[in-house]
Parts: structure tokens; C-alpha cells; sequence
């Protein structure tokens, strides 16, 4: 996610400085991006000086005080609490005052995550969608503190991304997952009851003209993110309709995760 917000950031004319953890990290980021550019090239989408220039605006480092030249910082580490908690902190030691810290999280609450700040006002959930130079929808997150002038910058920056932004409510879930979510467990559960598959994405993209089935969306997902995000959601609301299914839960347990290492609800094997 971070090297395709990256690659959107540069798209939209912004300098860019892309951290990661590793030089090895930094360079897979960049040329996966690199590669991703030569495709749309092949293609005709953009031509050869547009792809070099997009590439120029991007640098890449280990370094987190980077984030000290920054007018604003789009985080995307993993799904987990602390480790943003931990990662804000930090911004908030090195970034000048007026910097806003905006959090690509699918699920955790904003105004947690901005508690490990002493700028809530300028810190706001950003969560874009896999693929990020792709996906259209933004989802805008407001924590207690944001300020409308946050707000209103995080929503500017969005459109001028090219994409779509929806103003989202602090709670588990959000938008998306929480109506994505219960819908895919839905489906989990049909499978543990006996129903293939096959029939279960067949029914909904004939059915209901969806382009991919929730299974095989499930399986493109990552089945152990989508059990953190049901987990998230259920622990939100402490209502039973957000509870996983068990199957997914042994499927976690089995190492069958999906697509990324080859099955999940289907064998990506071949």
C-alpha cells in the first residue's frame, strides 16, 4: 500500500520521500513502482518522459526524520494499534507543528491512534483501497480531535489524487468493511455448510453483477487480514453479527491465506 500511495502522490506532482524499514524494502518499493510505470507505457496510458518524471519526484529512505521536511505524512504500516501508536509518537517528535499526520487504516479507531500525539487536531484517517493507483474510493476518517482545517486539507489532497473521497465515521469498520465484511462471513458460512465455492461467487456475480465473488475477493484479500478486520469489528461493536466464522478462523490456523501463498478458498497453485 505504501509504495502505490507513493506512486498516486507523484502521479498528482508532489515530491515524495518514501521510508521504509530496509534498503532492500526501499528499492522493491520503487521498482515495483518503476515496473508498474513501464506497463502503463507499453500501453499507451503514459508516455516515457511522464513516467521518468514521476519517478523523479519519488526518494527513498530508511530514515524516519525525513518526515521532518514534510507538509504531510501518510502512514501505512500494518494493521496493528501499537505499532501506529508507536509510529505517530515518533512523527510527532520530528515533524514541524503545522505537518498533518494522516493514517491509512482499514479498521482502527483514529482518535486511538492520534492519543499518541500532542497534535490531535492535525491527525485523520486516510484509508485508500488495494490497488491504490487504481482503487477510486478514499475513505476520510475524522478522529475527536481533527480539526476542520484538517479535514478539509485531508479532502483536497484526496481530489487531487483523482480520487473519490467519502466522509467516513470513526467506527469499527467504517464504511467498506463494515458493510464487506459481515457479507464475506456470510459466505464463509455458506461454505461451511456445504456450499461450494464456485456456487457462492457464481450467485453473487451473476446474481447481483458483482465483478468478483466474495470469496475469491476474500481470497485476493488476504484471508488473515480479513480476520483481523472481522476480529476488529466484532470487538467495535460486541455484536454477534460481526463474530468470524470458524472455518475462516482454521483456514488462518492452516496457513491457507489466499492468493499470496497460493490457496485460500481456492488452489492458486497452477
Amino acid at each position: 500500500m505504501g509504495s502505490g500511495i507513493a506512486q498516486v502522490a507523484a502521479t498528482a506532482g508532489f515530491s515524495v520521500v518514501l521510508r521504509d524499514v530496509s534498503e532492500e524494502l526501499c528499492q522493491k518499493a520503487f521498482k515495483g513502482i518503476e515496473k508498474i510505470l513501464s506497463r502503463s507505457v507499453e500501453k499507451g496510458k503514459i508516455t516515457q518522459d511522464d513516467a521518468k518524471a514521476i519517478l523523479d519526484r519519488i526518494e527513498t529512505t530508511t530514515d524516519l526524520g525525513a518526515a521532518a521536511s514534510a507538509q504531510v505524512v501518510i502512514e501505512a504500516v500494518p494493521e496493528n494499534l501499537e505499532l501506529k501508536k508507536r509510529v505517530f509518537a515518533e512523527l510527532d517528535t520530528i515533524c514541524p507543528r503545522e505537518t498533518i499526520l494522516l493514517t491509512n487504516t482499514s479498521c482502527l479507531p483514529i482518535a486511538d491512534i492520534a492519543s499518541a500525539t500532542q497534535r490531535p487536531d492535525k491527525v485523520m484517517g486516510m484509508h485508500f483501497f488495494y490497488p491504490a493507483p487504481v482503487m477510486k474510493l478514499v475513505e476520510l476518517i475524522r478522529g475527536v480531535g481533527t480539526s476542520d482545517e484538517t479535514f478539509e486539507m485531508g479532502k483536497s489532497l484526496a481530489i487531487s489524487f483523482g480520487k473519490h473521497p467519502v466522509n467516513a465515521p470513526d467506527l469499527p469498520g467504517f464504511i467498506v468493511n463494515r458493510l464487506f465484511v459481515p457479507m464475506v462471513n456470510e459466505a464463509i458460512y455458506l461454505v461451511m455448510e456445504g456450499v461450494k465455492p464456485e456456487d457462492v461467487d457464481a450467485s453473487l456475480k451473476l446474481g447481483l453483477n458483482h465483478p468478483m465473488g466474495p470469496l475469491e475477493l476474500a481470497d485476493f484479500v488476504g484471508l488473515d487480514t480479513l480476520l483481523f478486520a472481522m476480529e476488529g469489528i466484532f470487538e467495535g461493536f460486541g455484536d454477534s453479527k460481526y463474530r468470524p466464522c470458524p472455518l475462516l478462523k482454521r483456514m488462518v490456523q492452516a496457513g491457507r491465506l489466499g492468493r499470496k501463498v497460493g490457496r485460500g478458498f481456492y488452489d492458486y497453485s497452477n
